[in-house]
């Protein structure tokens, strides 16, 4: 990888082989004056293309290509400038790097500080840079890194490099260094900023993007993930038009609306071929992602946290870190894209003490029991467990204070005697002499007005005063931008964990942000409550590994309204969604892949008829879903057949032998599940040796004509042993054939019928 520097030209090539991103100071502004494929550079020497990867890490040079012309230069009418003189460039149509709103660019900014005098005036000049080997880590941020060797993060490594660029207002003293990584070995560039009043009067951020591209065309589909509560994650694809498409979040969550990422994708770019941008955001918190069209058909893309009510006071000397977005780059169609996303996830975002490893089959009794269990029954239920092969038991809701339904207990983090009589430490020790690990499950940033907690603080509550407080679910949000609050959590969640044999959390949240307002600080600082809030969110992540670092946390909140790079960076899986409908599934799991990987997913196989839909769906088709995801059982053994408990025993010993295909394998997407008849993908190892296909009905039907499915991702000229689990086929094929022709499943039926093939290289 290399990051060419031309300081003759002030110009700034990053390229690894795989994308190019051109940098230029031009007029003392810098702009991007290329992002895409990669190109050759004359300061590269011999080391073009596919070679750039392995050229010297840095080169200085004032001999690298002049890509000078790529500036616009083209007179428009009716445009500002700085100067009333021909040959003056017009800044809007400049594609700059982190624009600014009020000297003739009348797009959206990327940034906006409000000065004591009221303007909102900023004039951002390049004022230096620095690259240095691999990427450091940002405060108080999840964020992506170099490599991981022997299960520590290596920040220094020359996995990747950083170029660091700092521009400069000279009025108000105020500083943006821009900081881009480029990994070695991905077709992705991490970005964020860091902002910094230098001045000598305080400053106030209404805006502060973390990324900022400026194409120069709009030929692009727009493709977004969006949905609700139990069916999340849909991708909806349109193309660009004159405007804005902007996808948004306010509820102090990324939340299942709208997820903060997006695909811009060519036309004709489909799943195997074409040209795609992906952007995504490593954070938690409300964002806004937009793509803004101008009438000349030049396209702003900008991703940060979102700037409605955002208001975040800068005092001398003081600065402020925006979280960071990833932009990733295809030439070689969706597919393509989705797996090297998985890559950046497991790679370089994932805690390196579960990423690339298995976690345990897991089984979790909540759709099994609810609030109404005793400790006796949950033992009954972890031997049966055990019996069918699952190894970890998850308590869930109920197991706290006076919690017997939603309507109380919540904050109370100390068991109910009457339902555990030797508390969390004795059942998680009975579970452990069933011969299973033990979780347990928390909802550490919720309160009901029933808790000891609130009667002591209820001035901990995120409420306005003198307003009336919205609630859901009888529970009210606490405020964690107050350290107070997360201490509080912190010591009650460390006393269990310290004393009791807790191998999991399941961090459930269940309710948004309403009523914005933070006690603990004054009128000019409450523009900073849902930044500062995530912050409190990942700080008590932080401390709980720092205390268990072998702790496993599966983030959860009311299912997948949390699913995000930011949760990703602290828990190797998240809960995708309540809804565990099998057939729903299918389409939830199937969107979310398109930037987060199989291993990722928290999936279960759950009780028939389904608590959401019932629907009623057979055991096996449940299973091959919830198969291509973190692999779990929801749902009441107890109650269960001997022939349906023989059948999961069977289930879990095969997932458990396939698992590391499964999980670490590249992800083909086959068929889509939207036209509600069928769907299809399979993972395939890296060598190419083996794959896995899951083959899914979702309605049957009559009649119906030949159905052939194709596969991706073989050697065409290797020979596979294709097998099917059900014993309707066997049969070896050239990968050419396979991915060709395809494999004839027209007897696959009827509704929620599925099958899952099996390949190995012969």
């Amino acid at each position: 990888m290399t990051i060419i520097v031309n300081d003759n030209l002030q110009q700034f090539h990053l390229t690894n082989g795989r994308i190019s991103m051109i940098l230029r100071a031009v007029d003392g502004k810098l702009v991007n004056l290329y992002t895409g494929a990669a190109v050759p550079d004359a300061g590269l020497g011999d080391a073009v293309g596919a070679n750039a990867a392995s050229a010297a890490a840095v080169v200085t040079t004032g001999d690298s290509t002049d890509f000078g012309y790529l500036i616009d230069d083209h007179f428009r009418v009716q445009s500002a400038t700085e100067r009333d003189e021909d040959g003056q460039r017009f800044p809007e149509h400049q594609r700059f790097e982190y624009p600014e709103f009020g000297h003739g660019d009348y797009r959206h900014p990327a940034i906006e500080a409000v000065q004591p005098n009221g303007s909102r005036i900023t004039d951002l000049r390049f004022a230096g840079y620095r690259v240095t080997p691999g990427k450091p880590a940002l405060p108080g941020l999840p964020a992506t890194f170099p490599e991981a060797r022997d299960g520590k993060i290596v920040h220094d490594s020359p996995a990747a490099e950083t170029l660091s660029i700092d521009l400069a207002d000279e009025l108000t003293s105020l500083t943006v260094t821009l900081h881009y990584t480029l990994f070695r070995d991905e077709a992705v560039i991490a970005r964020s900023a860091s902002i910094a009043n230098r001045g000598t009067e305080p400053l106030t951020l209404t805006r502060a993007a973390s990324f900022n591209l400026d194409l120069p065309d709009a030929d692009y589909d727009m493709i977004e993930f969006t949905g609700a509560w139990a069916r999340e994650r849909e991708p909806h694809r349109q193309p660009l038009h004159a405007g804005i498409q902007q996808i948004e979040s306010l509820r102090g969550a990324s939340g299942p609306y709208f997820s903060p990422a997006a695909v811009f994708a060519r036309p004709a770019t489909t799943e195997d071929a074409g040209e795609a941008f992906g952007l995504t955001f490593v954070y938690s918190g409300n964002f806004d992602l937009h793509a803004e069209v101008d009438t000349y058909g030049a396209t702003r893309l900008q991703l940060g946290i979102n700037p409605f009510g955002f208001a975040w006071r800068l005092e001398p000397g003081e600065s402020f870190q925006t979280p960071e977005a990833l932009l990733g780059y295809t030439a070689h169609g969706l597919n393509a894209l989705s797996q090297t996303f998985h890559r950046i996830v497991l790679d370089h975002l994932q805690r390196p003490a579960w990423a690339r490893r298995e976690r345990p089959v897991l089984i979790n009794n909540w759709e099994a029991t609810y609030f109404d269990f005793t400790e006796d029954q949950l033992l009954d239920l972890a031997r049966l467990a055990k019996h069918a092969g699952i190894e970890l038991f998850v308590l869930d809701d109920g197991w706290f204070g006076a919690r017997t339904s939603d309507r109380s207990g919540l904050g109370d983090w100390t068991a109910n005697p009457d339902r555990l009589p030797e508390g969390i430490a004795g059942i998680a020790r009975k579970i452990n002499e069933i011969g299973m690990q033990f979780g347990l499950w928390f909802e550490p940033e919720m309160v009901n007005k029933d808790s000891d907690l609130y009667r002591a603080h209820p001035e901990w509550v995120i409420a306005t005063p003198g307003r009336s407080q919205s609630v859901y679910r009888h529970q009210y949000v606490l405020d964690f931008a107050n350290p107070a609050v997360v201490d509080n959590i912190y010591a009650q969640m460390h006393a269990i964990l310290s004393t009791a044999n807790v191998a999991y959390i399941k961090w459930d949240m269940n309710r948004f942000i309403t009523e914005a307002f933070d006690a603990t600080r004054g009128a000019e600082r409450q523009g900073e409550l849902m930044h500062r809030y995530i912050l409190g969110v990942y700080a008590l992540y932080e401390r709980l590994f720092a205390a268990f670092p072998d702790l496993i946390i599966e983030g959860c909140a009311s299912g997948g309204s949390r699913f995000d790079y930011g949760i990703l960076a602290y828990s190797p899986q998240a809960w995708t969604s309540d809804d565990t409908d099998a057939v729903e599934r299918m389409s939830i799991q199937y969107g979310t892949s398109f930037f987060f990987p199989v291993a990722t997913m928290g999936a279960h196989v759950s009780i028939t008829p389904n608590h959401q839909t019932g629907r009623n769906e057979p055991l096996a088709t449940r299973a091959n879903v919830a198969m291509f995801g973190t692999f779990g059982y929801e749902m009441d053994l107890t109650s269960t057949s001997p022939e349906d408990l023989a059948e999961i025993a069977d289930q879990v010993a095969f997932f458990k032998e396939h698992a590391p295909l499964l999980h670490n394998g590249d992800l083909y997407r086959l068929v889509a599940p939207y036209d509600h008849r069928r769907m299809a993908w399979m993972s395939v190892a890296a060598d190419r040796a083996h794959a896995i296909v899951g083959d899914y009905v979702i309605l049957g039907v009559p009649n119906k004509p030949k159905s052939r499915l194709r596969l991706r991702g073989l050697d065409e000229t290797a020979r596979y042993r294709v097998v099917s689990t059900d014993g309707r086929f066997d049969a070896v094929r050239s990968g050419g054939e396979l991915m060709r022709i395809g494999i004839d499943d027209t007897d696959l039926g009827p509704d929620f019928a599925s099958r899952v093939y099996l390949l190995d290289r012969v």
